[in-house]
Protein backbone atom coordinates (compact mmCIF):
# COMPACT_ATOMS: atom_id res chain seq x y z
CA UNK A 1 0.00 0.00 0.00
CA UNK A 2 1.38 3.47 -0.86
CA UNK A 3 2.62 5.63 1.99
CA UNK A 4 1.66 9.24 2.59
CA UNK A 5 4.79 11.33 2.81
CA UNK A 6 5.32 13.51 5.83
CA UNK A 7 8.27 15.62 6.82
CA UNK A 8 9.20 13.40 9.78
CA UNK A 9 12.23 11.36 8.81
CA UNK A 10 12.62 13.02 5.43
CA UNK A 11 16.22 12.76 4.27
CA UNK A 12 18.57 15.68 3.77
CA UNK A 13 17.50 17.85 0.88
CA UNK A 14 14.23 16.01 0.40
CA UNK A 15 11.01 17.84 -0.19
CA UNK A 16 7.91 16.48 1.43
CA UNK A 17 4.48 17.83 0.65
CA UNK A 18 1.22 17.16 2.40
CA UNK A 19 -0.85 14.71 0.43
CA UNK A 20 2.04 13.17 -1.53
CA UNK A 21 1.79 9.38 -1.74
CA UNK A 22 5.07 7.60 -2.26
CA UNK A 23 5.49 4.18 -3.83
CA UNK A 24 7.91 2.12 -1.75
CA UNK A 25 8.25 -1.37 -3.18
CA UNK A 26 8.73 -3.33 -6.34
CA UNK A 27 5.51 -5.21 -5.59
CA UNK A 28 3.55 -1.93 -5.45
CA UNK A 29 5.13 -0.84 -8.71
CA UNK A 30 4.28 -4.16 -10.43
CA UNK A 31 0.67 -3.88 -9.16
CA UNK A 32 0.39 -0.45 -10.80
CA UNK A 33 2.21 -1.21 -14.06
CA UNK A 34 1.27 -4.84 -14.58
CA UNK A 35 3.60 -7.43 -16.06
CA UNK A 36 5.68 -6.35 -19.07
CA UNK A 37 4.63 -7.79 -22.42
CA UNK A 38 6.82 -10.77 -23.41
CA UNK A 39 7.84 -9.01 -26.65
CA UNK A 40 9.35 -6.20 -24.55
CA UNK A 41 11.44 -8.63 -22.50
CA UNK A 42 12.49 -10.52 -25.63
CA UNK A 43 13.82 -7.30 -27.23
CA UNK A 44 16.70 -7.14 -24.73
CA UNK A 45 19.91 -8.63 -26.12
CA UNK A 46 23.64 -8.50 -25.34
CA UNK A 47 25.23 -8.31 -28.80
CA UNK A 48 24.83 -5.64 -31.46
CA UNK A 49 22.30 -6.50 -34.14
CA UNK A 50 22.23 -4.89 -37.60
CA UNK A 51 19.55 -2.36 -36.52
CA UNK A 52 21.62 -1.38 -33.45
CA UNK A 53 24.70 -0.84 -35.63
CA UNK A 54 22.64 1.25 -38.06
CA UNK A 55 21.31 3.53 -35.32
CA UNK A 56 24.78 4.00 -33.83
CA UNK A 57 26.21 4.77 -37.29
CA UNK A 58 23.52 7.42 -37.95
CA UNK A 59 23.58 8.97 -34.48
CA UNK A 60 25.50 12.21 -33.93
CA UNK A 61 24.43 12.30 -30.27
CA UNK A 62 24.14 10.12 -27.20
CA UNK A 63 23.78 10.56 -23.46
CA UNK A 64 26.26 8.87 -21.13
CA UNK A 65 24.92 7.91 -17.69
CA UNK A 66 27.32 7.03 -14.87
CA UNK A 67 27.35 7.04 -11.09
CA UNK A 68 30.07 7.01 -8.49
CA UNK A 69 30.49 4.33 -5.83
CA UNK A 70 28.00 6.13 -3.58
CA UNK A 71 25.32 6.24 -6.29
CA UNK A 72 25.67 9.95 -7.15
CA UNK A 73 24.58 10.14 -10.80
CA UNK A 74 25.72 12.06 -13.83
CA UNK A 75 24.33 12.21 -17.36
CA UNK A 76 26.56 13.87 -19.93
CA UNK A 77 25.90 14.61 -23.59
CA UNK A 78 28.33 13.18 -26.15
CA UNK A 79 28.29 14.08 -29.79
CA UNK A 80 30.15 14.47 -33.03
CA UNK A 81 29.54 13.64 -36.67
CA UNK A 82 27.31 10.58 -37.23
CA UNK A 83 29.35 7.46 -36.66
CA UNK A 84 31.50 9.02 -33.92
CA UNK A 85 30.93 5.91 -31.80
CA UNK A 86 33.16 3.13 -33.03
CA UNK A 87 31.92 -0.45 -33.01
CA UNK A 88 34.96 -2.50 -32.03
CA UNK A 89 33.05 -5.80 -32.18
CA UNK A 90 29.52 -7.06 -31.53
CA UNK A 91 29.96 -6.59 -27.79
CA UNK A 92 32.15 -3.48 -27.51
CA UNK A 93 31.79 0.23 -28.31
CA UNK A 94 34.34 3.05 -28.12
CA UNK A 95 33.52 6.76 -27.74
CA UNK A 96 36.26 9.33 -28.28
CA UNK A 97 36.49 12.14 -25.77
CA UNK A 98 36.50 15.57 -27.37
CA UNK A 99 37.71 18.77 -25.66
CA UNK A 100 35.06 20.24 -23.39
CA UNK A 101 34.67 21.71 -19.93
CA UNK A 102 37.48 19.57 -18.43
CA UNK A 103 35.36 18.46 -15.46
CA UNK A 104 35.55 14.79 -16.36
CA UNK A 105 32.58 13.88 -14.14
CA UNK A 106 31.76 10.75 -16.15
CA UNK A 107 35.38 9.60 -16.14
CA UNK A 108 35.72 10.14 -12.38
CA UNK A 109 32.55 8.10 -11.89
CA UNK A 110 33.80 5.29 -14.12
CA UNK A 111 37.00 5.09 -12.09
CA UNK A 112 34.77 4.50 -9.02
CA UNK A 113 32.05 2.40 -10.66
CA UNK A 114 32.39 0.93 -14.16
CA UNK A 115 28.65 0.52 -14.80
CA UNK A 116 27.48 2.94 -17.47
CA UNK A 117 24.61 3.46 -19.87
CA UNK A 118 24.34 5.08 -23.29
CA UNK A 119 21.18 6.42 -24.89
CA UNK A 120 21.42 7.06 -28.65
CA UNK A 121 19.14 9.37 -30.65
CA UNK A 122 19.01 10.08 -34.38
CA UNK A 123 17.61 13.53 -35.21
CA UNK A 124 14.20 13.16 -36.84
CA UNK A 125 14.23 9.41 -36.19
CA UNK A 126 11.91 7.31 -34.08
CA UNK A 127 14.63 5.18 -32.51
CA UNK A 128 15.90 5.42 -28.93
CA UNK A 129 18.65 2.86 -28.39
CA UNK A 130 19.78 2.06 -24.84
CA UNK A 131 23.09 0.30 -24.27
CA UNK A 132 24.22 -0.68 -20.77
CA UNK A 133 27.54 -2.17 -19.80
CA UNK A 134 30.87 -1.83 -18.06
CA UNK A 135 33.16 1.02 -19.04
CA UNK A 136 36.89 1.48 -19.12
CA UNK A 137 38.93 4.57 -19.96
CA UNK A 138 41.79 4.23 -22.42
CA UNK A 139 44.56 6.74 -23.11
CA UNK A 140 45.65 4.99 -26.31
CA UNK A 141 44.78 2.07 -28.55
CA UNK A 142 45.28 1.25 -32.24
CA UNK A 143 41.72 2.42 -33.05
CA UNK A 144 42.43 5.99 -31.80
CA UNK A 145 43.71 6.84 -35.30
CA UNK A 146 40.26 6.04 -36.73
CA UNK A 147 38.68 8.42 -34.18
CA UNK A 148 40.83 11.40 -35.18
CA UNK A 149 38.99 14.55 -36.29
CA UNK A 150 40.90 17.13 -38.34
CA UNK A 151 44.12 15.28 -37.55
CA UNK A 152 43.50 15.34 -33.76
CA UNK A 153 43.49 11.98 -32.01
CA UNK A 154 41.43 11.88 -28.83
CA UNK A 155 43.39 11.95 -25.58
CA UNK A 156 40.88 9.56 -24.01
CA UNK A 157 38.27 7.06 -25.12
CA UNK A 158 35.52 5.36 -23.20
CA UNK A 159 35.22 1.68 -24.05
CA UNK A 160 31.92 0.02 -23.14
CA UNK A 161 31.66 -3.76 -22.89
CA UNK A 162 27.98 -4.36 -23.57
CA UNK A 163 25.77 -6.14 -21.03
CA UNK A 164 22.41 -5.31 -22.60
CA UNK A 165 20.92 -3.48 -25.56
CA UNK A 166 17.31 -2.41 -25.83
CA UNK A 167 15.41 -0.52 -28.54
CA UNK A 168 12.83 1.68 -26.83
CA UNK A 169 9.33 2.26 -28.11
CA UNK A 170 9.17 5.64 -29.93
CA UNK A 171 6.18 6.85 -27.86
CA UNK A 172 8.23 9.28 -25.73
CA UNK A 173 9.63 11.00 -28.83
CA UNK A 174 6.19 11.20 -30.41
CA UNK A 175 4.53 12.55 -27.23
CA UNK A 176 7.27 15.11 -26.62
CA UNK A 177 7.32 16.42 -30.17
CA UNK A 178 11.09 16.66 -29.82
CA UNK A 179 11.60 16.55 -33.62
CA UNK A 180 8.55 18.72 -34.44
CA UNK A 181 9.57 22.39 -34.74
CA UNK A 182 5.92 23.40 -34.25
CA UNK A 183 6.10 22.07 -30.66
CA UNK A 184 9.26 24.00 -29.75
CA UNK A 185 8.84 26.96 -27.44
CA UNK A 186 10.96 29.97 -28.06
CA UNK A 187 12.34 32.16 -25.29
Amino acid sequence: MPHTIDTVGAGPGSVAEEGWVELRSGAELRDLLGEPWPVVIEKVHDRLADLDRDIIARSPFCLLATSDSRGNCDVSPRGDAPGFTHVLDSGTLALPDRPGNRRGDSFHNILDNPHAGLLYLVPGGKEVLRVNGRARILTDAPFFDAMAVKGQRPALALVLEIDEIYLHCPASLRRSGVWDPQSWRTA
